[in-house]
């Protein structure tokens, strides 16, 4: 029909067919940020991973920062702060296995979705690059290495990695985003 007829509905993109949504622009959006954020993130956390557990003996501990940052080789079973770390290692891994499995296809979903790179994106790309490098880990040794130390005097903040960072940074900036999208929608409305 011709526009302006009866019956005609402009296309738009809920009413786009699935495969629009898998624009050339889109996949590109999608393969830089596994490119410019996902993948450095990805080698940084392997890479630390790895001098420490070949350099440092378990539970070794280096100051960096007297009283404030230590580099402490620890292996974490669980998931953040060792959570899951007490059921049986079998239910454990198949667990968290899936989990970060599902989460990964739904975040490469919603980076192939965007139409040119954003801070959400990025965020998307830097948990991500957090849940892949953590996979890794679990499927080679069954546990996580963990090593960065922060902590004053006695109170102490469980020991982390770079991939714990990347994705806590990553849902970070989802959060302010989302702060932020809501403060603006209220000062229009």
């Amino acid at each position: 029909m011709p526009r302006g007829a009866a019956g005609f509905e402009p296309v738009t993109e809920a009413s786009a067919p699935a495969s629009e949504s898998w624009r050339p622009s889109r996949l590109r959006t999608m393969w830089l940020m596994l490119a410019a954020v996902t993948a450095p993130v990805l080698i940084l956390d392997q890479a630390s991973k790895f001098y420490v557990a070949t350099h440092l003996q378990l539970y070794q501990s280096i100051p960096i920062i007297q009283h404030f940052l230590d580099i402490t080789y620890t292996r974490n079973p669980g998931a953040a702060f060792s959570l899951f770390a007490n059921l049986p290692a079998q239910v454990r891994e198949s667990f968290l296995f899936v989990i970060t499995a599902i989460a990964l296809v739904v975040l490469i979903v919603l980076m192939a979705r965007a139409e040119k790179p954003s801070w959400q994106t990025a965020a998307f790309a830097l948990i991500t690059g957090g849940a892949l490098g953590n996979l890794i880990d679990r499927s080679r040794n069954g546990v996580v290495i963990d090593f960065i130390h922060v902590h004053y005097y006695g109170w102490s903040y469980p020991v982390f990695n770079v991939a714990d960072s990347a994705i806590t940074i990553g849902v970070a900036i989802l959060l302010l985003e989302t702060l932020a999208d809501s403060g603006a929608s209220q000062r229009v409305g």
